[in-house]
This record gives structure tokens, C-alpha cells and sequence, in this order.
């Protein structure tokens, strides 16, 4: 069989390997088909395409644009095929990551006042690009003993109710369909567990209500999808018509128990990416 990778992220936002870095991972690991994802920005697809047209890898463009949703869940949609010169998802990059350069220094600031030596020069310097995850910012804490793991850096420190948590500006869901939408893409919701829906009732009710938006997928396999989250995430998309997705969220060292091409143990199956792919050709005929 053949398998694919339909959720990843480089330096162009908090990943930690460059869009071609990535593309290389993608040969080694053995998987024909990917997409690059990164939050909030189009910037490093044109640079992983040319990448994957030379290594032999079926490549679609990509991006995750986070949402506004209640905590402490998150709501992530994915874009899938969008226009890599786009300049509406351009403006938006610009406009997100003006908000997240706004954010950083408070979240420094907050950390020197509870005791943490860091700046700002080492949080530039761990990201490598142009964008500054907190990953990047959670690998310092790690590295100078502040911390045991990223885990516990954003569950003291950086995560939703930590001691230095601020919040970066997100999209409506409805704005942010219509970007995807506007800009060529195909929408699909990432990791609907990070929503942390209290029932199914819950989560049914959120997917209609992105359906009559406009969403046209649901991401069923994730690294943090467990087999009847699976099952269950599928029975979804077949309920309310939607393409099915998969893929790892690798990050690289920021996340180093996701692998590149699995999906918590499992591979995601090369029909995810051919059923994506003709709906985008579709799309654009």
C-alpha cells in the first residue's frame, strides 16, 4: 500500500526543519503524497513543492488557520489546495503574525517576572525563521532545567491557564472558510478532539454548524486520535458527506514523539490525499 502525510509543519511557522527539510523527511519515511500545513501561513509551500517535484513526492498546498473557538479547547480548519500565491491568505499571515509578534515580548516579560531567564534574541534564535512558536520557546525552558519536558513548559508556563499564557489573535470560523474558500482551497476541520466537545451531541452540533458554512472535511486520523476516536471521526464525515484527511502533526523537535508519515502507530492511506486531490482539480476546472 501507499501512504501519505496530510498534516506537517516547517520553519516557516513553529516546525523545526526547513519546507524542503520536510520534503526530504517525506522520502525517507516513505510516503508518496504530502501537504505542507503550516499555522497561520502559505510561506513555505512553494519552497516544499519544488522540493517534492524533485524527490518524486505528490505535493498539495496547505495551511492551518487558527480559529476563534471557547476555552480551553482549540479550533483548528485546515486548507488544502490554496493558491500559494494568494494574497489573501498573504494579508492574513502578515496580520496574524504582526498580532503574535505583539504577543511574544508580553510572554518574555511574564516569564522574567516568575523567575525565568529568557529572551527574546534566544527565542529568535531557537525558532530559526521567521515565525516564533512557542515550541521553540517551550525547547528553551526544557534546555535550561526550568522544565522536565514541552509538555510541562505549556502546562506551567505556556498552554491555555498557564503562569505566561497570553492568547494570539484568531479568526472567526466563517472568515476563515471564506479565505480558504476564496483562495482555492478545500476546508477541513484538524483534530476534532482538540475542540474537547463535552459529547457527541456537542461535536455534531459544531461540525453542522461548519458544514452550513461551508466546511468540506473532517482530519479523522491525527496523533492524538485513538482507534474509536477514529472510527468515530469517520462515521462523522460519512454522516455529513465530508472528505476524510489524515496526518501526523509533525513539528520536529518540539514534538518529538510524533513521527513523520504515522499517525499514532498507524498510516494514513494514500486514497485520503487521491479523494483530496480530485476535489481540488475539480474545483479548478
Amino acid at each position: 500500500m501507499s501512504y501519505v502525510d496530510l498534516h506537517c509543519h516547517s520553519t516557516a511557522s513553529d516546525g523545526s526543519l526547513s519546507p524542503r527539510e520536510v520534503v526530504k523527511l517525506a522520502k525517507a519515511s516513505g510516503v508518496s503524497a504530502m501537504a505542507l500545513t503550516d499555522h497561520d501561513t502559505i510561506a513555505g509551500n512553494r519552497e516544499a513543492a519544488e522540493a517534492a517535484a524533485e524527490l518524486g513526492i505528490d505535493f498539495i498546498t496547505g495551511i492551518e488557520i487558527s480559529c476563534e473557538w471557547r476555552s480551553p479547547g482549540n479550533m483548528h480548519l485546515l486548507g488544502y489546495g490554496v493558491d500559494p500565491d494568494s494574497e489573501v491568505l498573504a494579508d492574513l499571515s502578515r496580520q496574524l503574525i504582526e498580532g503574535r509578534n505583539n504577543r511574544n515580548p508580553r510572554i518574555v516579560q511574564k516569564l522574567n517576572e516568575l523567575g525565568v531567564a529568557v529572551t527574546m534574541e534566544e527565542w529568535e534564535q531557537e525558532a530559526g525563521g521567521n515565525v516564533l512558536g512557542r515550541p521553540h520557546l517551550a525547547a528553551i525552558l526544557v534546555r535550561k532545567g526550568y522544565v522536565s519536558s514541552i509538555k510541562h513548559a505549556f502546562d506551567k508556563y505556556l498552554g491555555q491557564g498557564g503562569l505566561a499564557y497570553f492568547d494570539k489573535e484568531r479568526l472567526p470560523p466563517r472568515q476563515a472558510l471564506e479565505m480558504i474558500h476564496e483562495s482555492g482551497g478545500i476546508s477541513v476541520l484538524a483534530h476534532p478532539v482538540q475542540l474537547r466537545c463535552d459529547n457527541d451531541s456537542e461535536l455534531r452540533t459544531t461540525i453542522k454548524n461548519l458544514v452550513d458554512m461551508g466546511l468540506q472535511g473532517i482530519e479523522v486520523m491525527h496523533s492524538d486520535h485513538d482507534d474509536d476516536l477514529v472510527a468515530r471521526y469517520s462515521e462523522m464525515a460519512d454522516e455529513y458527506g465530508l472528505l476524510k484527511t489524515g496526518g501526523s502533526d509533525f513539528h520536529g523537535h518540539s514534538k518529538k514523539h510524533i513521527q513523520f508519515g504515522w499517525s499514532r502507530g498507524r498510516r494514513v492511506p494514500r486514497e485520503f490525499f487521491d479523494q483530496l486531490q480530485q476535489k481540488i482539480t475539480a474545483l479548478s476546472e
